[in-house]
């Protein structure tokens, strides 16, 4: 089947939760807070397989001048197939006119694919952040 991809938020909470515990991300163990994050974001573009959830990408922004990438998954079945790549170039085709697209991978290991696309590195940039892990 082929993979379609939409910004409407037509998931639902058992979508994001199944998708994100595919990948073993700790936020799938929270589904309703999950949820409700990325209704609230300004931009979720999803990948589907049919009625399945199979890719996601987040975007936060500014409105103007700032967007930044904060999830891109998808299921380790589907991995390798270039929906990943697809979402990113969708992404970046959207905020084309921002200032700035950031990401900041949350492993080292997957910069690489980033910088495939495009992005660099920002001279002596360092990743901070507090981690208030389940608190409601």
């Amino acid at each position: 089947m082929a993979i379609t991809f939409t910004e409407a938020k037509c998931f639902s909470q058992k979508d994001v939760e199944s998708l994100f515990l595919s990948v073993g991300w700790i936020s799938g163990h929270y589904p309703h807070r999950l949820y409700r994050a990325l209704m609230g974001s300004s931009t979720v573009l999803t990948a589907w397989d049919g009625r399945l959830l199979v890719g996601l990408i987040r975007v936060l922004d500014d409105g103007e001048m700032l967007a930044y990438i904060h999830y891109v998954l998808v299921r380790p079945e589907y991995q390798g197939q270039g929906i990943a790549g697809s979402m990113l170039n969708r992404v970046k085709k959207k905020y084309e006119k921002y200032f700035y697209l950031e990401v900041m991978p949350e492993e080292s290991r997957n910069a690489s694919f980033y910088e495939r696309h495009g992005f660099v590195q920002m001279p002596d940039a360092a990743a901070l952040q507090i981690v208030n892990g389940g608190k409601r």
